[in-house]
């Protein structure tokens, strides 16, 4: 494990200390939105100051694009991008399917990405090359890597929620998860993850940010899949628009599934 990536998990491990303990406590949630609830907790922004703290003493050279705190030095060649509770609606339901994102981007490009949920134990992660998995059941770090059900009809996909698109979208989306073989809701980052170690096969989305996807973009491409925007294209972490997201296992999986996003 080279030194970037242990100190990767060094950071989740340090992250931990604030967010489990709150996990099923009924801990104070406060609403960041006038209009609608975007929930945030003391778990997300506790987090969030240690690991900017760790990485503001280790490599202060770097830049920081962060959910809570905003952005340090986004014209630097390396900048971490950090979710510390990815699924903070999952982490106040008490639905272990949150997790602590992180990811290391070389040039705006997504090189190295973790996501740790720590009340399963569990630890996805990229170390540039390949991705693998850490956690119950398994004595050491194991290579993780998509699977082939061969067309869309036969696929399993998962998105947060349907109500994630707009009206705009929502057509588009339906027609991908009409087509599937089972759909599944309300996994947040964990989809990605499920994604990558071969258990589902897509995952659609929308208004997302660079945080939320940013890590999970090297564990899905280093275990074979693909991860763009609803046309096929890099998703751009500094411009991320819309937020269009599409994961697939195989890039014929992709293509069927572009086909429909764009009928």
């Amino acid at each position: 494990m080279n030194q970037l990536t242990s100190f990767m998990h060094r950071l989740c491990d340090n992250a931990q200390e604030e967010t489990l303990p709150r996990f099923r406590t009924g801990t104070i949630v406060t609403n960041k939105l006038d209009a609608a609830f975007d929930p945030v907790t003391e778990g997300d922004k506790n987090a969030e100051k240690i690991i900017r703290e760790m990485i503001n003493k280790t490599y202060p050279e770097h830049g920081i694009l962060g959910e809570e705190f905003g952005n340090e030095n986004l014209d630097a060649e390396y900048i971490w991008i950090i979710d510390p509770i990815d699924g903070t609606r999952a982490f106040i339901s008490g639905i272990p399917v949150w997790g602590t994102l992180i990811c290391l981007a070389k040039n705006a490009h997504p090189t190295l990405g973790i996501m740790h949920q720590p009340f399963t134990g569990e630890r996805f992660f990229s170390d540039g090359t390949s991705s693998w998995y850490l956690g119950p059941g398994v004595s050491s770090q194991t290579k993780i890597a998509t699977r082939d059900c061969g067309a869309l009809a036969n696929a399993v996909m998962m998105t947060t929620s349907p109500r994630i698109f707009s009206p705009q979208d929502k057509p588009a989306y339906d027609r991908v998860e009409n087509a599937v073989k089972l759909a599944r809701y309300g996994t947040d980052c964990y989809a990605y993850c499920m994604l990558a170690s071969g258990n589902i096969d897509l995952v659609v989305e929308a208004n997302l940010n660079a945080y939320d996807v940013a890590a999970l973009i090297p564990i899905v491409e280093n275990a074979g899949g693909c991860m763009t925007d609803w046309q096929g294209k890099s998703i751009d972490l500094l411009n991320i628009g819309e937020g269009h997201i599409l994961a697939c296992a195989n890039k014929n999986l992709q293509k069927e599934a572009i086909a429909l996003l764009n009928e």
